[in-house]
């Protein structure tokens, strides 16, 4: 199976509706992700049209500010000549007193501009930025359970959380303030050739050199940053499953193995981060020695233009300030030049990450599903990951709506990939799955999904409350609803024990209760979803004996009316199903009720005998 690729960008795509999370849908499968997309390059020119130009207006606001805020900041240097030459020279006293005032004046203007620039524009950019996080978000959300299977939650919370991070420097005051140092350096450049041409031909020659290393400095460091936001996502997912799975590493005393993985990851990253150290620092040193030359150069052709009185202190003073405020912008430049590399290596693994295919955006799916009564068809059907063999072949069987299909088997036989295609999580290799006599390739998958319900054997709470967890299939039911599926999952006989009851909070993945109560509460979370078809993966695999009795009554009631197919190795626990599936090697080796597949005296005989003695 092959995803379609989606082109859509994360900076232009409009996310249109919150689509409501109705199924806790964790049915795990293998899937070899065969579409990869190519490494995406975000442009200077993409950007700028998809987050640049959309925010044109406060941006010019920001560009409004920075000039004013530079123009001020030339003040001190212009006032120093009239100092010198005027105020000192002449002891102008009523000189000195305006000379006081506009400086003050003009260091007001540039405390107040740049506060102005940092509140008006980095809000702007962390406003962006929670939009991006929102946006890829609900993009990663829709992509296929294959996706997941292929790729560490660590690594992908760090792709959605710090990979935009870098837009600050594009809508904050990174970007202003490199326009504002170009700005101020061209003024300045103007000035100094006013004051004196030869000083500013010696300098100009060691800047050029300097601005072309650094442009080619940077087309080198924005490929480390690329890598480095990969190795950072790789160490974070690391870390994540390190810190789920403590007690497995505990019980197998593997804290050493895992200490080595992370310290694998951390210097790998050291790795990159001595590289771009390298490149920038260098670019560091490159600053200091354009500076240390400029100075030396001008300090001897002033002296000697002074000498000759060519140009006085006061003019001297100036060029020299001026010199600052031209250098000083290119050095900052160089700084915001890195973090804008940062930006645009950020932004290439979030354009990657925006490209793949979500698991809806089929232009097949079209049809809409009113309303189901459940009925099920596997016309043979068969089901490879990527290129590997056949996990399932030729499977053929009708569930009418309202029944109950058992599909039982040794591990490895194929059941939960018949559960899975039935649940759409995948797509068949050949043959049709039809619910209702619609082809399911061809219904929407929300449609579809919110008529679903399903009990698997991983029961996956998530962090909150015992009442949060059962209202999350159905978070709109009434508290008589809720009461209803409470009652019928027997929740209270051990809520009831705990001092907040049905809010007492559970842990991660519901850590703080048994196996047999996290299982309840899956089940008391379908049975309020109320779906047509229900898919129970070894549902009553975590109960003791006396609770199994308990949750059977409840799954009687829950399968009333549903069409279900049951996954189940307790063959007792499927005695009453109107048709069971005995699936070997991917193919239905048998098929029948209990009492017909018993006196075949078949494989499913063998499987029942077998646990029988046991």
């Amino acid at each position: 199976m092959c995803w379609r690729r989606v082109t859509a960008s994360v900076f232009s795509a409009e996310y249109s509706g919150r689509d409501r999370l109705t199924r806790p849908v964790h049915l795990v499968s293998k899937l070899n992700w065969e579409c990869k997309v190519s490494k995406s390059r975000v442009t200077l020119r993409h950007v700028f049209a998809t987050i640049i130009w959309p925010r044109r207006n406060i941006l010019f606001v920001g560009l409004v500010l920075i000039v004013i805020n530079r123009l001020s900041g030339l003040v001190l240097p212009g006032s120093s000549k009239y100092l010198m030459d005027d105020v000192v020279a002449n002891s102008d006293v009523a000189m000195l007193k305006v000379l006081i005032v506009v400086v003050a004046a003009a260091i007001a203007v540039q405390s107040i501009t740049s506060y102005l620039l940092t509140r008006i524009l980095s809000v702007e950019a962390q406003r962006v930025i929670a939009g991006l996080r929102s946006r890829i978000n609900a993009h990663v959300l829709r992509l296929p359970v294959g996706y997941f299977d292929d790729n560490p939650t660590g690594a992908l919370v760090s792709r959605i959380m710090s990979d935009v991070d870098g837009v600050r420097n594009l809508i904050g005051t990174g970007l202003v303030q490199l326009f504002g140092g170009i700005l101020a350096s061209f003024i300045c450049l103007v000035l100094l050739i006013r004051i004196s041409p030869l000083m500013t031909l010696y300098v100009v020659f060691p800047i050029t050199v300097f601005g072309l290393i650094m442009l080619k400095a940077y087309g080198y460091i924005r490929p480390i940053f690329r890598e480095r936001r990969k190795i950072t996502a790789e160490v974070s997912g690391r870390l994540t499953e390190t810190l789920n799975g403590i007690r497995v590493i505990k019980g197998f005393s593997a804290e050493a193995q895992e200490i080595g993985v992370f310290d694998a990851g951390v210097y790998r990253l050291f790795d990159n981060v001595r590289q771009s150290l390298t490149a920038t620092s260098l670019v560091t040193s490159l600053t200091t020695f354009l500076l240390g030359t400029a100075t030396a150069g001008v300090m001897a052709i002033g002296g000697y233009m002074i000498i000759s009185d060519q140009l006085t202190v006061g003019e001297f003073l100036s060029f020299t300030l001026y010199l600052g405020f031209l250098i000083a912008p290119i050095v900052q430049m160089s700084s915001i030049g890195t973090q804008l590399t940062e930006a645009f290596a950020g932004l290439d693994r979030t354009e990657e990450l925006m490209n793949l295919a979500t698991e809806d955006s089929d232009v097949g799916r079209d049809i809409d599903i009113d309303a189901i009564s459940g009925a099920v068809e596997f016309r043979n059907v068969t089901f490879a990951y990527g290129d590997g063999d056949d996990v399932i072949s030729s499977i053929a069987f009708e569930a009418p709506a309202g029944s109950v299909t058992a599909l039982v088997g040794t591990s490895g036989s194929g059941k939960s990939t018949i559960a899975s295609l039935a649940a759409s999580f995948l797509t068949p290799t050949s043959g049709t799955i039809l619910v209702d006599g619609y082809d399911l390739s061809r219904v929407t998958l929300e449609s579809y999904r919110s008529r679903l319900g399903v009990v698997l054997q991983d029961d996956f709470l998530f962090e909150g409350s015992i009442r949060e967890n059962i209202l999350f299939s159905r978070p709109d039911a009434s508290e008589e609803e809720l009461r209803d599926a409470v009652t019928a999952a027997r929740i209270r006989e051990f809520s009831d024990r705990f001092a907040d009851g049905l809010d007492t909070v559970v842990g991660e993945r519901g850590v703080k209760l048994s196996g047999g109560q996290r299982q309840r509460i899956s089940i008391a979370r379908a049975i309020l979803a109320d779906p047509r078809i229900l898919i129970l993966d070894e549902a009553t695999s975590n109960l003791d004996t006396e609770s199994e009795v308990l949750i059977q009554e409840s799954l009687t009631e829950l399968m009333r009316g549903r069409t279900t197919l049951v996954i189940a190795h307790r063959l007792s626990t499927i005695r009453k199903a109107d048709q069971i599936l005995v699936i070997e090697h991917g193919r239905i080796a048998e098929r029948g009720t209990h009492a017909a597949l018993i006196e075949a005296q078949g494989r499913y005989h063998e499987l029942y005998t077998y646990q029988a003695r046991i």
